[in-house]
């Protein structure tokens, strides 16, 4: 990456973090996916019980593949048998420790924008786990939040379409166009802008392109 990017994005990180400080939620700048997991992996003791919603991110710094080997307690959905275990997997999550995810974009000022299809991963982010950790690459910044909420309906989600092959105009076109179709992902919009709990939801911010 251009030193002058570096720059700019270690100075906009130390905004955003300012940001989330001021919404009673915790931020941390790192610069590579290798110092995001040894970030996240400290804020996480052992023995904890820990979950996570859908997110590309999490996987790419080998987040999941760590918590799965390492002592803790996880509710792994992919190992689930069935739909009826998978779902208490996912109902379980509400009373974990740890709740991984990231996000689909998040404002200069720390505001944090999420789209969810059947809403396991934002109605978590809200309420239930003790402590929701996001990490989040610089890629998903976005200047406020008509953009934050611009860029996760026009680029998460379309890109997310691809992964899952929906019958949804994005996936067809690359781009949003509000549908409402029964194979929708964007059911649910959560808008994070404060913590009601101080420094419940942990913010790594990493200075690489990763998720979308």
């Amino acid at each position: 990456m251009n030193e002058n990017r570096i720059k700019r994005n270690e100075l906009l990180g130390q905004r955003i973090i300012k940001g989330l400080e001021a919404r009673n939620m915790e931020g941390y700048y790192v610069n590579t996916k290798e110092e995001a997991l040894k970030k996240a992996l400290e804020l996480i003791p052992e023995n904890s019980k820990v979950a996570w919603g859908g997110s590309v991110t999490i996987e790419e710094i080998g987040l999941k593949q760590a918590i799965c080997k390492g002592k803790y307690k996880e509710f792994n959905r992919d190992t689930a048998k069935n739909q009826e275990e998978k779902r208490a997997m996912e109902l379980a999550a509400y009373d974990c420790d740890y709740f991984l995810t990231s996000a689909n974009a998040i404002t200069e000022d720390g505001v944090i924008v999420n789209i969810d299809g059947f809403a396991n991963r934002v109605s978590a982010i809200a309420f239930g786990p003790k402590n929701v950790l996001m990490i989040v690459g610089m890629n998903k910044v976005a200047k406020d939040l008509d953009s934050a909420v611009l860029r996760a309906q026009n680029e998460a989600a379309p890109i997310n379409a691809q992964r899952f092959h929906p019958d949804t105009p994005c996936m067809k076109t690359g781009t949003c166009f509000l549908c409402k179709v029964p194979d929708t992902l964007c059911c649910q919009y959560l808008i994070t802008r404060y913590s009601k709990i101080p420094k419940r939801i942990k913010i790594i911010l990493v200075n690489e392109e990763i998720g979308f």
